[in-house]
């Protein structure tokens, strides 16, 4: 096998940099100053409790920035960590996967503000007399934000690989390792890249719960642009919030030129098809990454002195363990199978039993069914609204995901739109509901999937982008033209990245809930009657076996609906549409 690593002779060539090395080499060490410094101030002596000012004054807005960038750029990375791990576990094995998804499922239905409720404390106590423990917390719930949406479209994707991949796999004789980095990553890439893009602009769709910590009637307020909006609404200051959406656009745009715009167009490379893609995407930052030489000194230069030293280092003996025949093992398995079955099964009931004596403390039957009626209404409204976006974006995603050129323009608006927080609208939405005296309990309903209908289009985009030239090509030479065409080639292709977009969105309706059925504008509240609203009170007034019972039935509402509509769905995409 060829090594595509540079040899010490391409190496010594590349000593002396070269004029885009000069253009980079700003961009990098600015970078580094910025990580330091704003690692530096998220670590200062802090006493949980104390107020940090939070200034209103735009001059203020670039360090905000930079805090809260800093935080989901860290929550990135752990939520990139948590998918490769979570997905694969659950894709390898069986009993695994009977555990992983569905806790997937309830972790997705579990509010920000309920991670909030339960971590904040444990990490304050983690670092005492700092503030790194309430920036840990406003991380982890940044976290909880982003990892759910990136690890199905991980783990369904790796479900949708072409089983002749992995035969071909086999014959090369791949190891696990050599499988995951050279096949099953590469395959679910470009979906990978899209839905990351999703979960980052979920982070800012969030950013005023997870930097705006009300816990038990005491707030936390972390520098941030979360904390600036949650201080602007509560003063009423248009000016400011119209300064703190400035801000958020311009962050919006330099990551987009900086990671996600080369990003999309690296991934490009990795599409299942065997014809090149006529209009790949582009990135001048990726452009300048490829045509500098520092970029690739970095990277060969450890690989080539692990190559020199590898000789040198002491061999492990390596010790095999005699495996079971084949025969005894299909002896065996059903029974671990029983076994299997009756640990989990014990352990839902002992969770189940834990839980009811804890809620129970404070809440009688008739609270309990109040709160399952609240759960339906909720229901009703993310059923309603995943149906009607997915009506509308799907054929937007098609037409955008065709073309490339048409998808890098949209990708900067559709990621502002996306992250564009809920609480931003709340001036609009409760004057305008107060002064045509409107019904809270529809016209607060279209805040819940504000953020949420953003994973429909993405995911639609992402099929569709990847959708094999030769396909298209195939398609052209038949002749399938108008609706016949959509409803032969195009619908069937981008349906499993829909169901990954619709899954998803309807998890994040449920999430949502929690910001849009209780809506404040100064001293105005106006609250629709639902479970999001039940747990967001609940939990301002540090109630624990209530705001408990709250997240148990939201996530007993999504797992079933999970279990009985997408799943199913599901399993029709990967029997019927698989590229096999």
């Amino acid at each position: 096998m060829r090594n595509p690593f540079p040899s010490p002779a391409i190496l010594a060539g590349l000593r002396l940099p070269n004029r885009w090395d000069i253009l980079l080499l700003p961009l990098v060490f600015g970078g580094l100053f910025l990580l330091a410094w704003g690692g530096h101030r998220m670590a200062v002596p802090y006493a949980f409790g104390e107020q940090l000012p939070i200034s209103l004054d735009p001059s203020v807005l670039p360090e905000y920035a930079l805090r809260t960038t800093l935080r989901m750029g860290i929550a990135l990375l752990c939520s990139l960590l948590f998918t490769f791990i979570y997905a694969k576990l659950a894709v390898s094995s069986r009993r695994a996967e009977q555990i992983l998804i569905p806790l997937l499922d309830i972790l997705q239905s579990v509010p920000v503000l309920g991670f909030l409720s339960i971590t904040v404390l444990w990490f304050v106590h983690l670092f005492p007399g700092s503030l790194l423990g309430p920036e840990c917390a406003a991380i982890f719930a940044i976290f909880t934000s982003q990892a759910w949406n990136m690890a199905f479209s991980f783990y369904y994707s790796l479900r949708m690989l072409p089983k002749e991949l992995y035969q071909v796999a086999n014959l090369f004789q791949l190891s696990a390792w050599q499988r995951f980095w050279k096949l099953e990553l590469p395959y679910a890439m470009p979906g990978l890249v899209w839905n990351t893009m999703m979960s980052v602009s979920g982070g800012w769709f969030f950013v005023v719960a997870s930097e705006a910590i009300t816990i038990s009637d005491q707030t936390v307020l972390l520098p941030g642009i979360g904390s600036y909006i949650a201080v602007a609404i509560d003063h009423r200051d248009l000016t400011a919030v119209g300064y703190a959406i400035l801000a958020m656009l311009a962050v919006i745009l330099i990551t987009d030129q900086l990671l996600f715009r080369p990003l999309v167009a690296w991934a490009d490379k990795f599409k299942f098809e065997f014809a090149e893609s006529q209009e790949p995407p582009q990135s001048w930052f990726l452009e300048l990454l490829r045509r500098a030489r520092l970029p690739r000194m970095v990277l060969a230069l450890p690989v080539w002195l692990w190559e020199r030293l590898r000789p040198f280092a002491p061999r492990r003996p390596t010790f095999r363990l005699p495996l079971p025949k084949l025969r005894d093992w299909r002896r065996v398995d059903p029974w671990l199978d029983y076994l299997w079955m009756v640990l989990l099964s014990g352990a839902a009931v002992a969770s189940i039993v834990s839980l009811t004596r804890f809620v129970l403390t404070e809440a009688d039957d008739a609270e309990v069914a109040h709160v399952f009626l609240l759960g339906l209404y909720t229901l009703v409204r993310v059923v309603i609204l995943t149906a009607l976006a997915s009506l509308i974006w799907i054929p937007i995603g098609i037409w955008i995901g065709l073309r490339p050129r048409l998808a890098q323009r949209v990708q900067p608006l559709a990621l502002f739109l996306s992250a564009f927080p809920a609480n931003l609208l709340f001036p609009v939405v409760v004057s305008f509901i107060a002064l045509h005296q409107l019904n809270p309990e529809i016209w607060l309903s279209p805040l819940m999937i504000l953020g949420t209908q953003w994973y429909i289009l993405f995911n639609v985009i992402a099929g569709a982008a990847a959708l094999p030239s030769d396909l298209k090509e195939a398609a052209a030479n038949l002749g399938l033209q108008g609706w016949l065409r959509w409803r032969r080639v195009l619908l069937p292709a981008v349906f499993p990245s829909y169901l990954t977009g619709g899954l998803t969105a309807s998890g994040g309706a449920w999430n949502a809930s929690v910001v849009a059925e209780v809506a404040n504008w100064g001293s105005t509240t106006l609250v629709a009657s639902g479970i999001g609203a039940y747990i967001a009170q609940q939990t301002i007034q540090g109630d624990h076996p209530r705001v408990a019972l709250g997240i148990a039935v939201m996530s007993l509402y999504v797992v079933l609906f999970n279990r009985l509509f997408w799943k199913r769905l599901y399993a029709f995409a990967q029997r019927r549409l698989a590229l096999d």
